[in-house]
């Protein structure tokens, strides 16, 4: 009936309006992204999707944007996963970034009633935090669950953990955690720690960063560095000015960029069917069936690895992957680390005077591992567990084409990937000759 063909005329411009794609699914997604957007990026005409749909997706977008995303504007799968990441409550466009109001304190001595955490950011600005618990103290840290007076509530376990009050009056530099949250002192649940450091500096006038390595990006993460990032400092200095006496420490890097021409790697390794690359803090995962590309703190996923890896590799007959940073190794099933790790990585045979494994890679074809370090590498039979006779040889002259040194290597098919610089060698392990020279990001899809 024409009753009904108009009726499906309408429903089917609102759903090809829509960034949504499957009923059930799609509904959910829905109902999360109004109430994160909503909230974290403006609240104007987002009730109500017959009316809002265009700037629903402007909103998106600008979300998509400030988390370096692919902005399509659509609730993709990659989109979602970040909106469902615990995070801080304060919005991530808002009205008290360091730039351009500037909202800051008169003074640089701050005291507040529940004094229970003392931050990373007095060490790089003029800030000072005293170390006693002041009665009668201008802003307070407090604990509270669901609504507590602001009229910006929290929503229990895991979503909003935190959220604080730039400089001002009345609430001005007020801290609230979530009661509702487990928090820690280490890398279980919440570490309190890390997300008072973050509120605090949204207390002293700081916004939320898109930079995934700095401490104010709004999605939280375990990082036991407890360092600054450079735009941290820069954040920090601009509304207070460097600290006169500043402590040794140098700012940790920003987080690397997958499509950088000049990018380089640590490590590449297989993991039941991924490929993890490895770069400073991070590692990128890649999977098959995932279009967008994961990057992820080391820390995040293995509180108890150090910073950074150095090679890695997989051996699949043994569903393991090995893991190396300076002298010591780690073998991991799946995700999980194996019992007995870390051990020394002269346990494989090489000799003490090695302080590191440059790259390592696995040869499925001949069940050896190729280990790399400096100008030479080894070759260790897994069959065996020992180190073939008549190692270490030249990496130059066994593997002409790729250079002295390498950073990272894989095997696929009959061919090694040899990451050197920006540069990744496609090396024949049948013909001993390279056939193509790609860019380092390739292997990122780039």
């Amino acid at each position: 009936t024409m009753r009904a063909l108009l009726l499906l005329l309408v429903l089917a411009l609102h759903s090809s309006a829509l960034p949504l794609s499957s009923p059930t699914a799609d509904r959910d997604n829905w109902l999360l992204a109004e109430k994160y957007l909503s909230r974290l990026y403006g609240p104007a005409g987002l009730q109500g999707t017959q009316k809002s749909t265009g700037l629903f997706q402007n909103k998106i977008k600008e979300m998509q944007r400030f988390f370096r995303l692919k902005v399509t504007g659509s609730l993709d799968e990659e989109t979602v996963a970040v909106m469902k990441q615990a995070r801080c409550g304060v919005p991530d466009i808002g009205a008290y970034t360091y730039f351009p109001q500037k909202l800051k304190w008169n003074k640089n001595v701050l005291t507040f009633r529940y004094s229970m955490c003392m931050v990373a950011i007095c060490s790089i600005t003029s800030i000072v935090f005293p170390t006693v618990v002041v009665t009668h103290a201008r802003s307070a840290l407090c604990f509270h669950s669901a609504e507590h007076g602001d009229y910006n509530p929290f929503d229990g376990p895991n979503g909003l953990l935190a959220h604080a009050y730039p400089p001002g009056k009345d609430m001005g530099g007020d801290v609230h955690f979530d009661e509702d949250e487990n928090w820690t002192k280490d890398s279980e649940a919440y570490n309190l720690f890390i997300v008072a450091t973050h509120e605090l500096g949204h207390a002293l006038g700081m916004g939320h960063s898109s930079d995934p390595g700095a401490l104010m990006y709004p999605s939280y993460s375990y990082d036991t560095g407890f360092l600054l990032s450079s735009e941290d400092i820069k954040g920090i200095q601009e509304l207070y000015g460097p600290n006169p006496n500043p402590p040794k420490v140098k700012p940790k890097p920003e987080a690397p960029k997958k499509c950088d021409p000049m990018l380089s790697v640590d490590a590449v390794t297989g993991l039941r069917g991924e490929t993890m690359v490895f770069k400073d803090r991070y590692y990128w995962r890649i999977h098959p069936q995932m279009p967008e590309i994961e990057q992820v703190l080391i820390k995040s996923t293995w509180p108890s690895l150090p910073n950074t890896v150095d090679a890695a590799y997989e051996n699949p007959e043994k569903d393991q992957v090995v893991l190396f940073s300076g002298k010591k190794m780690w073998a991991l099933n799946g995700y999980d680390i194996v019992d007995g790790y870390p051990k020394y990585i002269n346990k494989l045979g090489l000799p003490k005077s090695i302080k590191k494994v440059d790259a390592a890679v696995h040869i499925s074809d001949t069940g050896k591992t190729l280990l790399f370090t400096d100008e030479e590498y080894w070759s260790y039979d897994e069959a065996t567990g020992s180190m073939d006779s008549g190692y270490p040889r030249s990496i130059e002259n066994d593997f002409p084409g790729i250079g002295d040194e390498i950073d990272a290597a894989t095997y696929e098919y009959g061919y090694l990937y040899f990451f050197r610089k920006n540069l990744r060698f496609e090396y024949s392990y049948t013909y001993k000759k390279v056939y193509r020279v790609l860019g380092t990001n390739s292997i990122l899809n780039c």
